[in-house]
């Protein structure tokens, strides 16, 4: 992404953290932006494109996070949890930019769903390698399919909570109950390994 690009993204931004989903002009962010309104159209078709760009930039930063400090916790449901505490709290703590982007996934048309599709993949990445613990050999197949199907569900409620349905502490909340539901038996030995070697054995 060259510096203009960078410019018309951040502006975007400041413009969603004050306004929403509303407050985004493009012929506002061009002025601010410094760019004239037909560059800014040969970079990006719409508004909405132009949030799902602001997106990308915001799950790139929280892996890059992610990266130097890792999801905590000894067990797969205990990393989930710490991965959606610290991810939810992240977005939610901005929510006229965190419902802005959101708002930007509802049009679709075939551009957009490529990109929502492809940061959907880098999420689940994220997740996955937190499930498995970042070890040598990586996530499994099932771990694959436990994130895929737990950011559907964290996208969810994080739509509910844009449309004022819930707060914050719910969508982690019922995000981990899921969390709970898929990993099953890995949930389970989560309880068992917290409990005295004794106490194990009986």
């Amino acid at each position: 992404m060259d510096e203009r690009t960078r410019r018309i993204v951040s502006v975007t931004v400041e413009l969603a953290e004050k306004g929403g989903f509303e407050g985004v002009r493009l012929r506002d962010v061009a002025d601010r932006a410094g760019v004239a309104l037909g560059t800014l159209y040969r970079r990006f078709r719409s508004k909405e494109e132009l949030l799902m760009v602001a997106f990308e930039l915001q799950v790139e930063a929280f892996g890059r996070r992610m990266d130097l400090k890792p999801a905590r916790g000894g067990t797969p449901l205990e990393r989930a949890e710490s991965f959606f505490v610290r991810f939810t709290e992240g977005i939610c703590s901005r929510p006229q930019l965190a419902r802005a982007l959101l708002r930007s996934l509802v049009p679709g048309g075939p551009e957009l769903a490529e990109r929502a599709v492809s940061f959907n993949a880098r999420i689940e990445a994220m997740l996955a390698e937190a499930l498995c613990g970042g070890g040598e050999t990586g996530p499994d197949e099932r771990e694959w399919r436990v994130a895929q199907a737990l950011v559907r569900v964290w996208f969810a409620l994080l739509t509910g909570w844009s449309s004022g349905q819930h707060d914050a502490r719910t969508v982690v909340a019922e995000t981990r109950s899921a969390a709970e539901l898929m990993l099953g038996d890995a949930a389970d030995a989560s309880v068992s390994e917290r409990l005295p070697k004794e106490v194990r054995s009986v």
